[in-house]
């Protein structure tokens, strides 16, 4: 009985993490917006996650998953839209 449940799931969170990955790709060539160019990495560093988890960078997966949102919020309150 062994593994293939869970070989299959892996194979979905893979495929989930490449379409992650591609999408986020792909948004950030497209945009010319800054605001949506960094979401688009925000989606393509969550694509990168399980890729890095799996090869068994724990501490590179912890330490991207703090510094990632607060760089995107530093960036965010620096870059800010001024009303007019």
């Amino acid at each position: 009985m062994g593994g293939g449940y869970q070989e299959t799931m892996n194979d979905v969170v893979m495929v989930a993490s490449v379409i992650l990955i591609l999408t986020g790709m792909t948004a950030a060539i497209f945009n010319r917006d800054p605001f949506d160019k960094l979401i688009s990495l925000s989606v393509l560093i969550a694509g990168v996650f399980p890729f890095i988890i799996e090869r068994g960078f724990l501490d590179v997966a912890i330490a991207t998953a703090l510094i990632a949102p607060l760089s995107t919020i530093f960036t965010l309150m620096v870059c800010r839209r001024v009303q007019v």
